[in-house]
């Protein structure tokens, strides 16, 4: 390809192109059918020629004819209006020695006939290609017959190969004719189709093409962020890996359709949505993911939506252990308060000289902490979730909730299986939402925590004076809060996925409150 047609754009060599196939093949059909057509008109000429020369050959009037002493008187005029209702362009009749008894030139009558003759001398028929005294000519010629069978007389009849010529031409001008309308047709349609795939790839040429598609395909795929385009069909029309690892599909999902993904359905709903969202929260089975979706419109309608997904599953981790320890050192601030006004009411009973209640109240205070302490750091090998025990309940008691540790509660092992992150995340929501609804529910408020490690299981429970859940309330799905306002309605959607990427179960009881039973399978190598 030379360089001016690599510029040219892919409508224009594409046009060009059509053009060049539909001119080689109405040249070789046109070629095809000339070839067809000279072939046919042979034919007929030669099968014309032979039948006239077998008709008149058989003639009774030819066979008394030459039997005169001046056969011409005869059959000349015979010969000519036989040649005239049959349209060939000569009969010559001749003697077995080849003499012209008529010819279309009556000058030429008497001479010898130009042509073979021997083999219709014999008695058999010859047809041939020669130039005589009119051209070049089809012909045939034949013997006449007497009686008994002897050769009396020679008929040769014969087509000019101008005359032939000149029907074939009459055959070829309505070819000529249907080949330029096949042009003019196709070379339109073409400019129509070369027209509409200029608009479609802008006037791109085919390397500028090709780079922008692999240029296309570098940035798609090397993106961490996931990117979709689903079709107004609810089709996956672009998925690039960024995307797939984001939401855990191992085959190309292209082609198939969102709801045979195994998607969670509000997931679904938003990318089918055809409205704009900005980075909307949702969750599937194991990632917290940020979605992204922009309506692709081409006049007017709804063409697919684009959709952008960016993994939030680490900043969301990080943002509820960053919680965690904003509640731990809220908790340590009340603490340090507490102990400031404890300590100044121990001073103050020694500064009136009581130093024994001084010394009576500030071991009942230490005692009553470290009972506490040193249970949940006994019962609970886990140093995070110890914390997170010991915290929650400094946090519970300054917002006046009684914060429970059952005395079954027991985990000796450090190495139950749930990683420490996934278990601030299980049980610090649950806890927190207990204290909540504890707050709110009237009464004593109080919640029990039970935490124990089974042969087979991690179970965790957390019971409060709540409320309780409403009746068929789906409390796991993103979004549901009994809290007006926004910002709401994460944390427990936060725990059914951590227990489901566990594999675990999550109950939902009443016992004058909620209760929410966690349980997760240990895994055969922790057993």
């Amino acid at each position: 390809m030379s360089p001016t047609s690599s510029r040219w754009s892919l409508a224009r060599q594409l046009l060009v192109l059509q053009l060049v196939v539909l001119c080689v093949l109405a040249g070789a059909g046109i070629t095809f059918a000339y070839l067809d057509a000279s072939r046919a008109t042979d034919q007929n000429a030669k099968d014309q020629v032979r039948a006239v020369a077998s008709t008149v050959a058989d003639a009774p009037s030819v066979v008394a004819a030459v039997a005169t002493a001046n056969p011409s008187v005869t059959l000349q005029p015979f010969a000519l209006e036989v040649q005239a209702d049959t349209g060939v362009d000569f009969i010559t009749i001749m003697s077995p020695a080849g003499i012209r008894y008529t010819h279309p030139n009556p000058a030429l009558i008497g001479q010898h006939y130009i042509g073979t003759i021997a083999q219709a001398q014999r008695g058999q028929e010859l047809t041939e290609t020669y130039t005589g005294s009119l051209g070049p000519s089809i012909r045939t010629v034949v013997p006449v017959f007497g009686p008994g069978q002897r050769v009396v007389a020679l008929v040769a009849v014969g087509i000019t190969v101008a005359a032939i010529s000149a029907e074939l031409r009459e055959r070829l001008w309505p070819l000529f004719g249907v080949a330029g309308a096949v042009l003019l047709v196709g070379a339109l349609g073409g400019w129509l189709i070369s027209a509409r795939l200029r608009r479609q790839t802008r006037g791109i040429a085919p390397g500028e093409l090709s780079n922008l598609f692999e240029y296309h395909e570098a940035v798609l795929h090397s993106v961490r962020e996931g990117v979709l385009l689903v079709g107004r069909d609810g089709r996956i029309g672009l998925c690039n890996d960024g995307a797939r690892a984001l939401l855990g599909l191992e085959a190309d999902p292209v082609g198939r359709e969102l709801t045979a993904l195994g998607l969670p359905a509000e997931l679904v709903t938003a990318f089918g949505s055809a409205e704009n969202r900005a980075e909307e929260l949702h969750l599937t089975d194991a990632r917290v993911l940020l979605v992204s979706t922009t309506a692709v419109r081409a006049g007017g309608r709804a063409q697919g939506t684009v959709v952008v997904l960016r993994d939030h599953t680490e900043l969301q981790t990080l943002t509820g252990e960053l919680t965690t320890a904003r509640g731990l050192a809220e908790a340590l601030r009340s603490q340090a308060h507490e102990a400031a006004n404890r300590l100044h009411t121990v001073v103050s009973l020694v500064e009136i000289g009581k130093p024994e209640q001084a010394v009576e109240f500030a071991t009942a205070e230490l005692a009553l902490a470290q009972e506490l302490t040193d249970r949940v750091v006994g019962a609970v090998a886990e140093p995070v979730l110890a914390a997170l025990l010991l915290g929650k309940a400094a946090e519970a008691s300054e917002r006046g909730v009684e914060l429970t540790i059952t005395p079954d509660t027991m985990i000796d092992d450090a190495t139950h299986g749930v990683a420490a992150r996934d278990l601030v995340t299980i049980l610090g929501n649950l806890i927190d939402n207990g204290i909540d609804a504890a707050v709110h529910g009237g009464g004593h408020p109080a919640v029990v925590v039970t935490a124990r490690s089974d042969v087979d299981e991690l179970l965790l429970r957390v019971a409060d004076t709540g409320p309780g859940v409403p009746e068929g309330a789906d409390v796991f799905r993103r979004g549901w809060s009994t809290k007006a306002g926004e910002g709401h309605g994460l944390g427990l959607a936060l725990v059914g996925q951590a227990v489901r990427r566990y594999g675990g179960t999550v109950g939902i009881g009443r016992d004058g409150g909620a209760v929410f039973t966690v349980r997760l399978p240990r895994r055969e190598a922790d057993r």
